[in-house]
């Protein structure tokens, strides 16, 4: 099969997946220009697929409503692809359920040539993971994809939200970003009860209805940045301020921004944080190996003291 071949079916495949995307979309997603897109669709209704581009606002290429094309047929590569993503996926915590993983792997596995269903089955039953899986949050499905759908069409959701205390509140929000985040999905985006931006809980979320009122999402505004920035604020019962001698890139690869926030100093590298339980921040700043010093709070210091004595008595036995 050509490039250009490859990139024709692709486009077909984008289609059936995602209707009524328009000409720069499509460019960007197969890495043409739109002038090959143009091209690429009429090859397509050359072979006598019926392929529409409506100008306007809404508008975008599409296939005919009501076509459908055969089933998509993988090569081994893909399949494995499909397979591995699936598991890693649920591994992580990113899944939606493990009865959904179950049917789509089953769905998957039944069409592939008996002899690489075996081989792909003998890789999955054999994977090993350096780290423990995660426990995802269970939520409705539909909710990420009211959600997703109202982020890209910018459209101003309904929602009942369930708090931290078990309060339901009914508010409208404009959701500027879906965010996936240590086994939990966020929405981020405008509160209209509260005026500010909040990050929303998609497993607290107990009914949504996506509006017919659109917004203008701030320019350039970063939904991961903003969430993670946002869950490394909320409070905890501990302040921690600590300078750690080291440069501030090497921290940075280190310790995840949702531990804290870090700045350059003359010394190294400025950690502020919160912490629930000052042990685990001893452990912590232990683990990372570098020299480091305290600023606050004292309590941190005697952690950090109960830590060495405990180490060194275990050296000793």
């Amino acid at each position: 099969m050509s490039q250009s071949t490859g990139r024709v079916l692709a486009l077909l495949e984008v289609l059936q997946a995602q209707p009524g995307l328009t000409g720069p979309q499509l460019a960007e997603r197969l890495g043409i220009d739109e002038r090959t897109v143009r091209r690429y669709a009429a090859a397509l209704a050359d072979l006598g697929l019926p392929v529409s581009a409506e100008r306007g606002r809404y508008g975008g290429y599409r296939l005919a409503p009501g076509f459908r094309l055969p089933p998509l047929m993988l090569g081994d590569d893909e399949a494995v692809a499909v397979v591995l993503g699936l598991v890693a996926a649920e591994r992580l915590g990113l899944g939606v359920g493990a009865s959904a993983r179950a049917s789509a792997l089953a769905k998957i596995e039944r069409m592939l040539p008996s002899a690489l269903r075996d081989r792909v089955q003998a890789v999955r039953a054999t994977l090993g993971f350096t780290q423990p899986a995660k426990a995802a949050s269970l939520f409705d499905v539909r909710h990420l994809l009211d959600v997703g759908e109202a982020v890209r069409d910018r459209r101003r959701l309904s929602l009942v939200y369930r708090s931290w205390r078990g309060e339901e509140t009914r508010r409208d929000f404009d959701p500027y970003g879906v965010v996936f985040h240590a086994g939990r999905w966020y929405a981020t985006g405008l509160d209209h009860r509260s005026g500010e931006l909040r990050t929303l809980r998609l497993d607290r979320i107990g009914a949504v209805t996506v509006g017919e009122d659109r917004f203008e999402p701030p320019e350039s505004f970063d939904a991961a940045g903003h969430v993670v920035g946002a869950l490394a604020a909320v409070p905890y019962r501990h302040e921690v301020e600590v300078v750690l001698h080291a440069p501030i890139e090497d921290v940075r690869r280190r310790v995840p921004a949702s531990v804290g926030t870090t700045a350059a100093v003359e010394n190294g590298t400025r950690l502020l944080c919160r912490a629930e339980h000052l042990d685990g921040m001893a452990r912590m700043l232990a683990g990372l190996g570098w020299d480091f010093t305290i600023e606050h709070p004292a309590e941190l210091r005697t952690e950090v003291t109960r830590l060495g004595e405990r180490l060194l008595d275990l050296s000793r036995s």
